[in-house]
């Protein structure tokens, strides 16, 4: 009962640590994964380097996005932050 009462608060940390870093860490990982996924053409993005503009075409792993000048730009989907709008 001793050895039990002495591994309460080590269990209690790891249970508090997984509840508070690791479980929203997970949540958030896969939120962005299904934005990735979800991307369409069309969609107004902005990529992790802060660029904004719009998707033009899709492949797998890529995406071709054209900004206001109409420059096309070749990224990989991972680098998308945030879709500004879903059409």
């Amino acid at each position: 009962m001793e050895a039990l009462t002495g591994l309460l608060p080590i269990v209690l940390f790891i249970v508090l640590f997984w509840f508070i870093l690791i479980r929203p860490q997970q949540k958030r990982q896969k939120q962005v994964r299904e934005m990735q996924n979800n991307l369409q053409k069309g969609d107004e993005i902005v990529t992790i380097g802060g660029m904004h503009g719009r998707i033009h075409a899709l492949d797998e792993g890529t995406i071709v996005v054209e900004v206001n000048d109409g420059n096309k730009l070749t990224y990989d989907r991972s680098s998308v932050r945030e879709v500004k709008n879903n059409q």
